[in-house]
């Protein structure tokens, strides 16, 4: 689309001619939402009209959005499940999208413990692309100057498959940082990263973590942001530094890296860049060597200006710890993305983290809205099924599930992401994440729901059988005051034979067996990445649970109506189930996991 060049910009003075540019493309699409969704949904239904799935609904050659609307179901990952199936089987036929799948995105929420696998088409990386190119232009109107430095993000690529078709299955980054389009990306003075590729791209998460600290230390007096995907990935790489200064500091001191490093490519650029430097290695070892850490970011990196991370949504958990390591630095919330489609960005990053709202880009694909009701229970599949909202009439305050149709050939397909309306951009909407539906639980890219939680308990239960022992009751807790954070279940049990209780190894062998009975996700996160540490299971006495309704009901909570809640982060309530506490169990082992495994 066009854009008007004369066309003013009221987000703020641009920074340069390139800034000027995206920040009147960003006014063009908010100023007409409307009509870009109509033209968004027309040229994604001319393009995908032959396609199997929109010919079997009836909108074959149809382009009109009454008639969109009328035919076309909301779905699930699940509804769209045996299409996607065969498209990863091989068949090439035009099933979603008229254009060839060219791989798959795996999505971090999960289907029947396996990752989703989104189809994608080329052309997405240009949508991501462009998505990105915003970001910076209106960091600018922020934050002068970061032209003048560079910035220490900490990336990295996840292990991929391929189906039994052949077509690539990989994490949506991975997928664009292995693309040209980031590989060889045109030099940007606001985009200078301290991290070389070769660091960015190796498949060993200990030494590119390793490489791209020692860069970030060894151009400590240029970095002006720190970075990552979430906020769980900033506080792991602070943790990396906690355990491995001492060897950084000498790499930094000999101007050798350490034979630990074997990757090739890393080997061969780290040659390039990496000199004998004993001034810079006893002044990153002297802050290092203190016991106290608190404010370490700025006492490392001086010129910091701000950190770039997630921190919406599961991620908020980790505000208190970031501000500890950080000296209160500023948090950066910047763009709203997920593996099915990328949605917008935050027009005021510097926002406080309860504060922070995404402007949907009308551009990205065509958005709908779910009305939620944040005290009722899900729609029936029997009722009638709700109205959807367009983009430009939801209302301010009301909270709504995301709904998109995108040009890979997801029609009305739920997102699961809930979304509250705090305002406008021109006459794009402005949300504020509230929370993905039914996850309990979260500490990484990690996402268990209620049903994962339970199965879970059922089968590590059934190793106390031998004692003569049961679950009677339990709940759960994303403990992050660990790095990495951990998953804690509390357990009451009812134990037939006082005298012969568990023993601690029958306990140890239930944290892994729930470990083993998480998604693919959470394993991963386990094993490879080690950004989840061990499952902990707490032991709490008997009428624990019974003192957990009391607290509840002396709250306002109807005693007729009370559940125990499988998951809980109210200070009192956790404070309340430790202080009943009988013992702590840790897995000893980490739980199957093989990037091979995937069930198609």
């Amino acid at each position: 689309m066009a854009v008007d060049s004369t066309l003013p910009s009221p987000l703020g003075p641009p920074a340069c001619e390139n800034d000027s540019k995206a920040l009147r493309f960003i006014e063009e699409m908010t100023r007409n939402a409307g009509t870009v969704q109509e033209g968004i949904l027309t040229e994604i239904l001319t393009r995908n009209t032959h396609a199997e799935y929109l010919s079997r609904l009836g909108l074959e050659g149809s382009t009109n959005r009454d008639t969109f609307k009328s035919k076309v179901p909301m779905v699930t990952y699940e509804d769209l499940q045996p299409y996607i199936q065969r498209i990863a089987n091989g068949d090439r036929s035009p099933i979603l999208s008229s254009h060839p799948i060219s791989e798959f995105l795996t999505s971090s929420g999960t289907s029947a413990g396996e990752r989703k696998l989104m189809p994608t088409i080329r052309e997405e990386l240009d949508r991501r692309q462009m998505l990105y190119s915003l970001l910076m232009p209106v960091m600018n109107l922020y934050v002068p100057g970061l032209d003048k430095g560079k910035g220490l993000y900490f990336l990295f690529v996840k292990s991929e498959t391929r189906t039994p078709g052949g077509l690539l299955a990989r994490p949506v980054l991975t997928s664009y940082y292995k693309s040209e389009h980031f590989r060889n990306r045109p030099f940007d003075p606001y985009q200078v990263y301290t991290s070389p590729n070769e660091a960015i791209l190796c498949p060993d998460s200990y030494q590119s973590m390793y490489t791209q600290m020692l860069c970030g230390l060894i151009e400590r007096d240029t970095v002006l942001r720190l970075g990552a995907v979430f906020a769980s990935g900033l506080l792991r790489a602070i943790r990396f530094l906690q355990l491995h200064w001492p060897q950084l500091t000498e790499d930094i001191r000999s101007g050798m890296l350490h034979q630990k490093i074997t990757d090739p490519g890393i080997r061969a650029r780290m040659d390039e860049i990496l000199r004998p430097d004993p001034d810079l290695a006893r002044s990153v070892a002297e802050e290092c060597s203190k016991d106290n850490w608190e404010g370490i970011i700025p006492r490392i990196w001086p010129k910091t200006k701000y950190l770039d991370v997630i921190v919406t949504g599961a991620m908020a958990q980790y505000i208190p710890t970031l501000d500890y390591y950080s000296g209160g630095l500023p948090l950066a919330c910047t763009m709203y993305a997920s593996s099915e489609c990328y949605f917008g960005l935050n027009l005021n990053p510097m926002s406080k983290p309860s504060e922070v709202s995404y402007t949907i880009m009308p551009n990205m694909a065509y958005f709908e809205f779910l009305p939620h009701e944040p005290n009722s229970s899900e729609h029936s599949k029997t009722a009638s099924p709700p109205k959807l909202k367009d983009l430009v009439d939801v209302e301010v305050g009301k909270e709504y599930e995301l709904v998109i149709t995108t040009y890979t050939g997801l029609c009305r397909y739920r997102v699961g992401d809930i979304l509250r309306v705090t305002g406008f951009h021109n006459s794009a909407p402005q949300f504020h994440f509230v929370r993905r539906k039914n996850v309990l639980l979260s500490i990484d890219s990690d996402k268990t729901d209620e049903s994962e939680l339970q199965k879970a308990v059922e089968n590590a239960s059934r190793l106390l059988q031998k004692s003569n022992t049961s679950v009677v009751e339990y709940t759960s807790f994303a403990d992050t005051s660990t790095i990495p954070g951990h998953y804690v279940i509390y357990w009451e049990l009812l134990m037939k034979d006082p005298e012969n209780p568990p023993s601690d190894k029958t306990l140890e062998e239930c944290c892994l067996m729930m470990e083993e009975s998480m998604n693919s996700v959470y394993r991963q996160c386990r094993v490879a990445d080690g950004s989840i540490g061990p499952l902990e299971i707490r032991v709490v006495k008997n009428g624990t649970f019974e003192e957990l309704m009391d607290y509840a009901i002396s709250r306002g909570a109807s005693i007729n109506q009370y559940k125990v809640p499988r998951c809980v982060n109210f200070t009192p309530i956790v404070e309340l189930l430790d202080s009943r506490m009988v013992s702590s169990h840790l897995s000893r082992s980490k739980p199957h996991w093989t990037p091979e495994r995937r069930r198609l």
